[in-house]
């Protein structure tokens, strides 16, 4: 219909006349809309009290970045690296495998230009309108672990793009747009185009070289533990990731829950375009219900180790007092609107997908085992929230925007195993699923 005058007279009646709305009106235009429907009772619901609480590091800073799944890979590992190696505190360098992944993405994208160059338009367009960015997902990290190790934070520090990545990201896409043009070209001429993209990829790393830092091949390493005892290391970033951090990757798999018509459960899924080192291993998933999801974290937690997870961080998100809970903003009793879309039509209809990976440091339980809230390490630094970086997330919230975690596959069953296994449904690149966080 026509949006007639006095239609819209009526709307504006119906508020001008509604006293509570123009309590509202005034507290959100003078405070903001979130701080204006902030709930107070929010705060005493979810206190920072777990059962099992498995670690209280100082939480690190992605600062202005898109770096969170690496960030939160990493901190999984330096858990391990400070309680094995009795340290006070330590972080890899979150720089060194960003170098790595910039260079890898970009040679990616050139393969799926060179071997789709006959690709419909809406393909071409999704690889051409984010060419490369700062996200990923868990297969895309140990990809890069496994090729090029790990360093830490003193061998490889930050540099002003890896911590503010706006300006890099800009001119690297940009690059890569103009080096589509010539590949596809090339390609359309019947030219040989490997000595042209040899010649693109040095472009590349010189452009990431000089603006992150070159990369050690080798470095030197010391520190002194809690004992006081000197530890040395000199030798390779690889070298370094067998001695210090020796997690066998291959014992990890991504376990989701997205509960739409399309992907049943117990089945495997990959998504098309989606990775970043040519050659490594697929980006694949294993789609479980979430009761049996929230499971296999506990698990992992109860045996004493943290879990890298990926969810909708924006989602009734109060960043301000670290809480991550569905009663943390009231527009029912402010505005009388009510969001009820279930977690399936959002996936379904753009609201949702994964933004952001953090770590699941702790879990409270009640007495028949279950979930009621859970402890988030994030890594927005120390200021964020009110609890020294952590977050509370509800077991109500991680219901609804939870959809990623990573767990040791001797916690799957046969029957788990052998979808995960299976050649799995490949997903059209839009997927929500192939969200990078």
């Amino acid at each position: 219909m026509t949006l007639t005058n006095d239609f819209t007279q009526k709307l504006y009646e119906n508020f001008a006349e509604n006293p509570k709305f123009r309590a509202v009106e005034n507290a959100a235009t003078k405070n903001g809309l979130l701080n204006a429907l902030e709930a107070r009772s929010s705060h005493a619901n979810n206190l920072p009290e777990f059962s099992i609480d498995l670690t209280s590091d100082p939480v690190t800073n992605q600062k202005q970045s898109g770096r969170c799944w690496m960030f939160a890979a990493m901190n999984t590992f330096r858990h391990k690296v400070i309680n094995n190696f009795k340290l006070e505190n330590f972080e890899l360098s979150q720089a060194y495998p960003y170098f790595w992944d910039k260079y890898e993405k970009s040679n990616w994208f050139f393969e799926q230009l060179i071997e789709n160059s006959e690709m419909d338009d809406r393909r071409l367009k999704f690889l051409l309108q984010t060419p490369q960015q700062d996200g990923g997902q868990w297969d895309m990290i140990v990809a890069i672990f496994e090729k090029y190790g790990v360093m830490p934070k003193a061998a490889y520090p930050e540099s002003s793009a890896s911590s503010t990545s706006r300006e890099l990201n800009q001119y690297l896409n940009k690059l890569l747009r103009q080096d589509a043009q010539l590949l596809l070209d090339a390609v359309k001429a019947g030219k040989d185009v490997a000595a042209l993209k040899e010649s693109l990829l040095q472009e590349i790393f010189n452009f990431l070289a000089a603006t992150l830092g070159l990369p050690p091949q080798e470095f030197d390493f010391a520190f002194r533990n809690k004992d006081k005892e000197l530890v040395k290391f000199s030798g390779t970033p690889k070298e370094f990731y067998d001695q210090f951090v020796a997690v066998d990757l291959d014992n990890y798999v991504s376990i989701i829950n997205a509960p739409t018509a399309d992907k049943p459960y117990n089945k495997s899924y990959t998504v098309e375009f989606l990775g970043n080192v040519v050659g490594a291993r697929d980006v694949k998933h294993l789609n479980v219900d979430m009761s049996r999801f929230k499971k296999l974290a506990i698990a992992q937690m109860q045996q004493g180790e943290t879990v890298w997870f990926g969810c909708d961080v924006g989602q009734v998100s109060n960043r301000k007092s670290g809480l991550l809970t569905l009663d943390a903003y009231d527009f029912e009793t402010a505005l009388d609107i009510e969001f009820t879309q279930d977690k399936a039509g959002r996936l379904d209809y753009g609201e949702s997908l994964m933004t952001h990976a953090m770590v699941l440091a702790g879990v409270d339980l009640d007495e028949n085992g279950n979930s009621t809230q859970w402890k988030v390490e994030n890594s927005w630094g120390k200021d964020a929230g009110e609890f020294n970086g952590y977050f509370v997330a509800s077991d109500a919230w991680m219901d609804e925007y939870t959809y990623q975690i990573v767990v040791r596959k001797d916690l799957l069953t046969e029957e788990e195993l052998a979808a995960y296994a299976a050649e799995p449904q490949v997903l059209l690149p839009w997927d929500p699923m192939g969200a990078l966080a």
